[in-house]
């Protein structure tokens, strides 16, 4: 299981907001890109960054800050937040990034999710956030009536390199990943999962291995790393477990 470190940039600083919540937000440091090397150092294999600023505002907002993180890692990263053209999809794939999530376009605009999809096989994720259930868009600040698994369906076909799975109850809190809303979406298509949300222990790390013969391929974690409640070395270990 690939353990993803998450970095979440806002007004380029390295942060984590409590449940999506801009009003409660916690900085980690000034400067991504040190952030990334030190993950890279500490044995990461992929790195999940989110656009904050995009999220809210519909686009890039820290294009400086991802570029000099492209720079400083050579490993992969995985990107989100503010994606809703394809135009914004070319610049980032031609600053070197990996992989790229769509969410809120997702719902709102399928055609560019269609087009997206096509244009980049292999390299779009699915993003889906859920607040009880239902899927949230505009960086979680509008509710929907979708699910997951019912977007995940839709756009199986298309082979997007994985679903992105965010439970925001539990994002930024230290709750616990939601196992069995994870497991009921790798149940429901069959692309690779990605959990996240809530992560506070190692054990919840261990308690999603059961869950990789169903398609769950990683786990994002982010604020536990930055508390020190263990350290990324810990949490790759556990991954390798079985």
């Amino acid at each position: 299981m690939i353990i993803f470190p998450a970095i979440d940039i806002r007004n380029g600083k390295c942060v984590r907001l409590r449940q999506g919540l801009a009003s409660q937000e916690t900085v980690y440091g000034d400067d991504p890109a040190a952030m990334g090397r030190r993950w890279q150092e500490e044995g990461a294999q992929w790195l999940h960054v989110v656009d904050l600023d995009g999220a809210f505002q519909a686009r890039p907002g820290n294009l400086e800050s991802i570029r000099r993180l492209r720079e400083a890692v050579t490993i992969p990263i995985q990107l989100g937040g503010g994606l809703r053209s394809l135009e914004t999809l070319d610049l980032y794939f031609d600053l070197g990034l990996d992989r790229l999530i769509l969410g809120t376009a997702l719902l709102k605009d399928q055609d560019l999710a269609a087009r997206a999809l096509t244009r980049y096989p292999g390299r779009i994720a699915l993003g889906l956030d859920a607040r009880d259930g239902l899927l949230s868009v505009e960086g979680w600040t509008e509710a929907t009536r979708r699910t997951a698994a019912e977007v995940a369906r839709e756009l199986a076909a298309l082979k997007p390199a994985a679903v992105i799975y965010t439970d925001i109850s539990r994002d930024g809190v230290k709750r616990g990943v939601n196992v069995e809303a994870t497991r009921a979406l790798a149940q429901a298509v069959d692309l690779p999962v990605i959990a996240s949300g809530g992560v506070s222990t190692l054990m919840d790390i261990r308690a999603l291995l059961p869950l990789e013969p169903l398609g769950v391929a990683g786990v994002i974690i982010g604020r536990a790393l930055y508390d020190a409640a263990f350290t990324l070395p810990q949490a790759l270990e556990q991954a390798r477990r079985t």
